[in-house]
């Protein structure tokens, strides 16, 4: 096509021959003072020393290289040049597991790993015993200073990338069990691009921030669709607690985050709103006027409350997003639709969008053509989408990826004969096309009076409290549904810090005021669900759930079996 390079293997040849001495990267400096950029022609420059490297390892096309990195430029200079080099990327989470990291390494038979620093790879090197296929192991920033293979055989080799070819193995960081390969071809990357560029807009002078974690899929999609379209790639300093300073200063027009970024600046708003005699009725008011303005529908009387609004609230929101933003992407859990609300009151509009990796990242998506709240909005461009009798959502298209690494019985499960890919979640499709997801199949839980009861529905109502980090809904085979819950820490400080008191959490999860006011957040949820699906009773937890007590997966998705087997004996006490 036209419009793009025909593979990924020639992408950054294709940008630097369009816009060479454009912006491509920005960077903190290695010192934090301030932000480094690089030209696409430094881009470009740049991949092609570390392919010719990774030929001088004897990386042969076709092999696996494997990525074991947090989000920074050497991770994209390293990923376009495995694809340049006609070699298979394998992606692996920084925060992985030893057991995930060895698996996914000899499951992939990875031929050499290149690693952030030296105490990754020293952790690749303690499990050489168990990889047979591997062949070298070597620091990310020392790759380009290999001994190299000529220019023209890299160039060679990426010229003979067909689209069928597979650019990536990304596994699955599967809630239960070990992940699965999901392999991605050139053609699959390529027809996610074909349908997201007529609707997410952007070019030379437009900035995406991203610290979203580059071992995912979603942001791979975000890399290859703002270089794509010749904007800059924006790298945060690498410290997650310092994205929202960073955003003022990185002043980016595109963002893509997970919801609870954008659900932090509301609490945070609401909170110092709340520190002020009547501030809590001042910012409601706020809200509902900007969102009038926002749909075209504000009344002449509310005029010089919304210019107020604009000069004390508004403006600076916008502010803290660096005031530039103007397309804000969202996904992997649903958002709270207050915080939809307030963003858009403050003139900023938030698109929610719904894929898996089994399909290069994206199915739906809302986008300013074509935006409905509640929903994932509608299939992208070539995307099929169809709901199966028992409410599973079903996807065929040119993005849907050919199987599983050396797992056919997985690809059978998952694919069908027709090529409809079984997506294991539940939805529903309204009459204008708007897809609304409403569960996972596997997830359903079924009482012991035969009660079927999808547990995402009132756990997603429960969360929309801001005293409410998680909730997880148990039941299955038991006579009624109960709940452990995780306290916000933010907003139980905040909370605290206006009471008066000084609480530990153990201290806080404890304390009948703030029980008392999960209790109401309890009962608000419960109203909004049928009544075999209403929470009995609950347990405070004092911690969150967390990737490192493996009750979170590294795309934070809940461990259901792990709370479980963790939390047994506070289960058992709610039901005694």
């Amino acid at each position: 096509m036209d419009g793009r390079p025909h593979t990924l293997a020639v992408f950054t040849q294709w940008t630097e021959e369009r816009y060479g001495a454009e912006r491509a990267l920005r960077f903190r400096a290695p010192d934090g003072s301030g932000w480094e950029t690089r030209t696409y022609a430094e881009l470009g420059a740049a991949v092609r020393r570390t392919g010719r490297a990774l030929l001088g390892l004897g990386v042969a096309a076709g092999e696996r290289v494997a990525v074991l990195a947090e989000t920074r430029p050497a991770w994209t200079y390293t990923h376009f040049a495995i694809l340049a080099a006609g070699a298979v990327l394998v992606p692996v989470y920084p925060t992985a597991g030893e057991e995930e990291l060895a698996w996914v390494l000899a499951d992939s038979e990875a031929v050499a790993v290149v690693c952030d620093d030296a105490a990754q790879a020293d952790r690749v090197e303690a499990l050489r015993a168990k990889l047979p296929a591997l062949r070298a192991v070597v620091r990310m920033d020392a790759l380009p200073d290999l001994d190299a293979a000529p220019e023209t055989e890299l160039l060679e080799r990426a010229r003979q990338v067909t689209p069928d070819a597979d650019a990536s193995i990304v596994y699955t960081s599967g809630t239960t069990g070990l992940p699965k390969g999901c392999r991605l071809t050139h053609g699959n990357m390529g027809a996610i691009q074909d349908a997201t560029r007529p609707l997410v807009h952007g070019g030379p002078g437009d900035s995406t921030y991203l610290y979203l974690p580059l071992a995912h899929v979603l942001a791979q999609l975000i890399q290859f669709t703002t270089l794509l379209e010749g904007g800059e790639l924006c790298y945060f300093g690498g410290r997650i607690e310092d994205v929202l300073s960073e955003l003022a200063e990185a002043k980016p027009t595109h963002l893509p985050s997970v919801p609870r970024l954008f659900e932090k600046v509301h609490a945070v708003v609401l909170s110092m709103a709340e520190a002020q005699e009547g501030g809590a009725e001042r910012f409601r008011e706020a809200v509902r006027i900007g969102v009038l303005a926002a749909e075209g529908r504000l009344p002449e009387a509310d005029r010089a409350a919304y210019e107020e609004a604009e000069k004390n609230l508004y403006s600076l929101v916008r502010g803290a997003f660096g005031g530039r933003l103007n397309q804000a992407v969202t996904g992997a859990a649903p958002i709270n639709p207050a915080t939809l609300d307030f963003l858009r009151a403050c003139g900023i509009a938030i698109y929610e969008g719904y894929g898996m990796t089994e399909t290069a990242g994206l199915i739906s998506l809302n986008h300013p053509g074509a935006a409905r709240a509640g929903t994932v909005g509608k299939p992208i461009a070539g995307c099929e989408v169809r709901i199966a009798e028992d409410g599973e959502i079903l996807v065929r298209g040119p993005m849907v990826f050919p199987g599983y690494h050396a797992n056919p019985a997985a690809t059978a499960q998952t694919l069908d004969e027709r090529g409809w890919l079984h997506t294991g979640d539940l939805g529903e499709l309204d009459a204008d096309g708007f897809l609304s997801i409403t569960g996972r199949k596997k997830e359903l839980i079924i009482t012991s009076a035969g009660k079927n009861i999808t547990p995402t529905e009132v756990e997603f109502a429960l969360q929309r409290s801001r005293y409410v980090s998680r909730a997880v809904l148990i039941g299955d085979h038991r006579p009624h549904p109960v709940a452990l819950i995780t306290l916000d820490a933010e907003e139980t400080t905040a909370w605290a810090k206006r009471e008066g008191l000084a609480l530990t959490p153990r201290e806080a999860a404890a304390h009948p005021a703030l029980r008392a006011l999960v209790e109401e957040a309890v009962t608000a949820a419960n109203a909004t669900v049928s009544r075999p699906a209403r929470i009995r009773a609950f347990h405070i937890l004092p911690e969150d759930f967390t990737v490192e007590s493996g009750t979170l997966t590294p795309t934070l998705k809940l461990r259901r079996t792990a709370v479980a087997e963790r939390y047994a004996a506070e289960i058992e006490a709610l039901y005694g």
